[in-house]
């Protein structure tokens, strides 16, 4: 394997190391060390074949963990408005399954989802509001 190589639009000549990146997801983050063709200063770097793969198990990783706390978020605000799971999804939205999906995390809940949740984890009694007339 080469010690260099020169990027493809830059120019600039690379060496091959590893470098700190920061892997993003949800408000959560993660710092890997991910292999690559780097410049000797700032400037673009290259990442081939399996040089990404520690980047993605990370986000990997982090969206498990999200997945995780909101399924037990959906659960446990689900039991104290008292609602099945069929019910929630009836009333709440989703469908008749969709809590099920939800809490076994088999669907992660959207964001419009979890803000309607927290809404009514603050203030339980609002959910007369959603009750059909």
């Amino acid at each position: 394997m080469a010690d260099t190589r020169i990027h493809p639009e830059t120019g600039a000549t690379l060496r091959r190391d590893v470098r700190p990146f920061a892997v993003e997801y949800r408000g959560r983050r993660r710092v890997v060390s991910l292999p690559g063709w780097y410049p000797a200063g700032e400037g673009d770097a290259l990442h081939t074949g399996k040089d990404t793969d520690v980047a993605d198990a990370a986000l990997s990783e982090l969206k498990t963990e999200v997945r995780r706390e909101n399924a037990a978020y959906v659960a446990s605000v689900r039991k104290k408005l008292g609602l099945s799971q069929r019910q929630a999804g009836e009333l709440i939205g989703g469908g008749p399954r969709a809590f099920q999906k939800y809490e076994s995390g088999e669907v992660e809940p959207s964001e419009a989802m979890l803000k309607l949740l927290r809404l009514l984890d603050n203030d339980p009694s609002r959910i007369a509001e959603l009750q059909p007339v």
